[in-house]
């Protein structure tokens, strides 16, 4: 994860922290995952490194976009709202959730009830229905507690974990 600890966080903190670690370690193909406000800011992500060693064994190259998480976060937020115009545009109700398929990888963005999104990049060998099944898991689990005073604590977070200089 982002934060190597969760001490001092609430216990939905906590919680939301375990749903995305789950999700990383449970899941084949996840390479890097973040949680994004609907504003476009970086919630909770997982940490690329953590999982270098099961990464290596799959002769994986990257952990995410150029390896950052700010990065994994820009995309998201922007093709969330790349999509949300095209669904008002289209009058075709709530964008649920966006795969893009590359050559070496994907990208799934998917809708949390509050308007924050949850973003996954996987490998080219992933299983997308996997992946998207449990992306709806990790959705529905999160969607209901993550208020804005979560998001806040979230934000807070990961300022503090920030490293001096850094930039969010």
């Amino acid at each position: 994860m982002t934060a190597p600890s969760t001490f001092g966080l609430s216990s939905e903190a906590r919680n939301l922290h375990w749903l995305l670690n789950n999700l990383v370690e449970e899941v084949p193909g996840i390479l890097s995952v973040a949680v994004v406000s609907s504003d476009g800011l970086l919630l909770l992500s997982s940490d690329p490194g953590r999982n270098a060693e099961a990464q290596e064994a799959r002769g994986v190259r990257r952990a995410g976009p150029r390896g950052s998480s700010a990065d994994l976060a820009t995309i998201v937020s922007g093709i969330g709202s790349l999509t949300v115009g095209a669904a008002k545009l289209m009058d075709f109700g709530k964008v649920k959730h966006t795969m893009v398929a590359m050559d070496e990888g994907s990208l799934f963005v998917m809708s949390i009830s509050d308007g924050s999104l949850l973003g996954v990049h996987g490998s080219a060998d992933c299983d997308m229905s996997v992946v998207a099944y449990h992306m709806a898991l990790f959705v529905g689990r999160a969607g209901h507690v993550l208020t804005p005073e979560l998001r806040s604590e979230l934000r807070r977070s990961l300022e503090q974990q920030a490293p001096a200089g850094s930039e969010r």
